[in-house]
C-alpha cells in the first residue's frame, strides 16, 4: 500500500494508468459477459422456437386429421340425408302413383256408368217415342168415339126432354139441388166425425207428450220453510247469545233483520223472518258464532258481513248451476243471481228454485216432442217465476215483477209474454208460452210437490164443496183426490143430461173466480136415475 502511494506520488502517468486499466478491464469483462449471455439466450430461444415449431406442426397435423374426420362425417351425413330424401321422394311418388291409379279406376268406372246410362236413356227415349205414337193413335180413336157419343147424347137429351117435359137447364138445376142437399148432409156427418176424431187424437197426443215429459223429468219433493231452527250444544249457550242486557241478541237482529225466538224449548233457537235470504244469513251467522264461541257485537257484525259475502257467492253459483242443468246460456249476470236467490224461496211448500228448473225441463221436453224451439221453452220456463226473487222487497205481483225484470235485462219480448201469460193474465202469443202454462201446472199439481197448512187445506176443501152445492138441482157434493176433483151428484128429475153438461161448466167457472188453488180441479157431475121395485 505504501508502495502504491509512493508510486503515485512519484509518477502521475502511472497513476492514471492504474486508474484506467481496471476500468477497461471491467468494460471488457462486461462486454464478454454480455456476449456470452446473448449466445446462451439465443440458444434458449432457438430451442424454444424448435419446440414451438414442433408443437405447431403437431397441432396442424391434429387439425388436419380432425378436418378429414369432420369432412368424412359431413359426407356421410350428406349421403344419409340424400338417401332419406330419395326414400321420401320415392314413397311420395308411390303414393301419388297409387292415388293416380285410384282416380283413373274411378274415372273408368264412372265412364262405364255413363255409357250404361246413355244406353238406358236411348232405350227409354225409343220406348217413349213408341208410347207417344200409340197415344196419338188412341187419342184419334177416342175423339171419334166422343163424336159418336156426343151425337147420341144429343138424341137422348132431346128424347128425355120430350118425355120429362123439362128442358136441359131445368133438369140440371133440379139434379144439382138434390145432389147439393145430399152432399151437405154427408159433409155435416163427416165433419162431425172428423171433429170428434181430431179431439180424441189431440187429447191422446197431449196426454202422451205430457206423460212422456213427466216420466223423463223427476224432481225432489219440497217442504215449506217458514222458520229456521238452530240447534245449540247446551242451554247455557242461550245466555251467551242473549248477552249482557240483551246486547248480543239485539246486535244479531239489527244486523240481519231476523227475529230470534229464545224460549223454553231445550237446546234450540228459532229464527223468524219474512225474507228467506236474510233468514239464511242469520242462521249461518249464528252457527258460526256458536262454533267459534266468541259472541259479542263486534264479532257479530264481522261474521254477518263475511256470511253475506259467502252467501252471495253461493247464490251466484246456484244460478249458474241451474243454467247449466237446464242447458241454456247467455243470461244476464243479474238474472243469474236472481235465479240463485230462488233457492231460498218457497211457494206452498215447494222450493221455487227446483220448481223453475223442473218447469224448464218439462217445457223443453214437451217442445222437443212437438218439434218446437227447445231453447226458447227452457229459457222461458227457467225465468217464469223470476219475480218471486224480489217480491219480498218490491210492490207488485211476481208476474209483473218478473216481466219488468226480463224487460230490464233485454230478454226476448216473447219470453216476457210467456212470463206474463203463465197464470193466464194475458193471452199467450206462442205455443211455447202455452207449454210454460202446462209445465207450471204439472210441476205444482203433482202429488207431494206443494202442501198447505192443515187449516187452510180444510177450508179450501169446504169452500170447494160449498161452491158446488150452491147450484140448483145439486143433491150432494164431495171434494176428493186431495181437492183435485169435486164430485157433484144432481137430482135427475130437476137436471137432465144437457143441463148437467152446462152445470159442470158453471161450477168450474165459479171455482176459478172464487177459489185459489194449485194446478187444476176436475168437476165431475153425475146424473143417475134408479127405479126400484120389490117382488112380493
Amino acid at each position: 500500500m505504501n508502495t502504491i502511494f509512493s508510486l503515485l506520488l512519484v509518477d502521475p502517468m502511472s497513476t492514471v494508468l492504474l486508474i484506467i486499466l481496471p476500468i477497461v478491464g471491467l468494460i471488457v469483462g462486461g462486454a464478454l459477459a454480455w456476449i456470452i449471455l446473448k449466445q446462451v439466450s439465443k440458444k434458449k430461444a432457438e430451442k424454444k422456437l424448435d419446440e414451438t415449431s414442433k408443437r405447431v406442426e403437431e397441432m396442424l397435423k391434429n387439425a388436419e386429421s380432425e378436418c378429414k374426420q369432420l369432412r368424412k362425417e359431413a359426407i356421410l351425413e350428406s349421403k344419409e340425408q340424400d338417401l332419406k330424401r330419395r326414400n321420401e321422394f320415392d314413397q311420395e311418388m308411390k303414393e301419388k302413383r297409387a292415388e293416380q291409379q285410384r282416380v283413373e279406376a274411378r274415372l273408368n268406372r264412372q265412364e262405364d256408368q255413363l255409357e250404361k246410362r246413355e244406353t238406358e236413356i236411348s232405350r227409354k227415349e225409343q220406348s217413349l217415342e213408341d208410347q207417344r205414337k200409340n197415344l196419338e193413335k188412341k187419342t184419334a180413336d177416342v175423339q171419334k168415339i166422343q163424336e159418336q157419343v156426343s151425337h147420341q147424347h144429343e138424341l137422348m137429351t132431346a128424347e128425355l126432354e120430350r118425355i120429362a117435359q123439362l128442358t136441359k137447364e131445368e133438369a140440371k138445376k133440379q139434379l144439382t139441388a138434390e145432389i147439393l142437399d145430399e152432399t151437405r148432409r154427408d159433409l155435416a156427418i163427416e165433419v162431425r166425425n172428423l171433429e170428434q176424431q181430431a179431439k180424441d187424437e189431440a187429447e191422446l197426443n197431449a196426454k202422451n207428450v205430457i206423460s212422456l215429459a213427466i216420466q223423463r223429468c223427476a224432481a225432489d219433493h219440497a217442504s215449506e220453510t217458514t222458520v229456521s231452527v238452530v240447534p245449540l250444544p247446551n242451554d247455557d249457550m242461550k245466555a251467551r247469545i242473549i248477552g249482557r242486557e240483551g246486547r248480543n241478541i239485539r246486535a244479531i237482529e239489527n244486523a240481519t233483520g231476523i227475529e230470534l225466538i229464545i224460549d223454553d224449548t231445550p237446546e234450540v233457537v228459532i229464527l223468524s223472518g219474512f225474507d228467506p235470504v236474510r233468514r239464511e244469513i242469520a242462521r249461518l251467522t249464528l252457527e258460526k258464532l256458536i262454533a267459534d264461541g266468541r259472541i259479542h257485537p263486534a264479532r257479530i257484525e264481522e261474521t254477518v258481513e263475511k256470511v253475506t259475502k259467502d252467501l252471495e257467492q253461493q247464490i251466484k253459483a246456484a244460478g249458474e248451476n241451474a243454467m247449466f242443468d237446464v242447458g241454456i246460456f247467455g243470461l244476464h249476470p243479474e238474472i243469474i243471481k236472481l235465479i240463485g236467490r230462488l233457492k231460498f224461496r218457497t211457494s206452498y211448500g215447494q222450493n221455487v228454485y227446483k220448481h223453475s228448473i223442473e218447469v224448464a225441463q218439462l217445457a223443453g221436453l214437451m217442445a222437443q216432442e212437438l218439434g218446437l224451439d227447445v231453447n226458447f221453452a227452457k229459457r222461458a220456463g227457467l225465468l217464469h217465476d223470476i219475480g218471486k226473487a224480489v217480491d219480498h222487497e218490491q210492490e207488485g205481483t211476481h208476474i209483473q215483477l218478473g216481466a219488468d225484470l226480463a224487460k230490464k235485462y233485454k230478454e226476448n219480448p216473447m219470453i216476457v209474454n210467456a212470463i206474463m201469460a203463465h197464470h193466464g193474465d194475458v193471452e199467450p202469443k206462442t205455443i211455447e208460452a202455452v207449454l210454460i202454462q202446462a209445465a207450471d201446472a204439472i210441476s205444482g199439481a203433482r202429488p207431494g210437490a206443494r202442501r198447505e197448512t192443515g187449516s187452510n187445506y180444510v177450508k179450501r176443501l169446504e169452500k170447494l164443496e160449498e161452491i158446488a152445492a150452491g147450484f140448483k138441482g145439486v143433491e150432494k157434493s164431495y171434494a176428493i183426490q186431495a181437492g183435485r176433483e169435486v164430485r157433484v151428484i144432481v137430482r135427475p128429475e130437476q137436471v137432465d143430461d144437457a143441463k148437467a153438461m152446462f152445470l159442470a161448466k158453471d161450477i168450474a167457472k165459479k171455482i176459478e173466480s172464487e177459489l185459489e188453488y194449485p194446478g187444476q180441479i176436475k168437476v165431475n157431475v153425475i146424473r143417475e136415475f134408479r127405479s126400484v121395485e120389490y117382488a112380493k
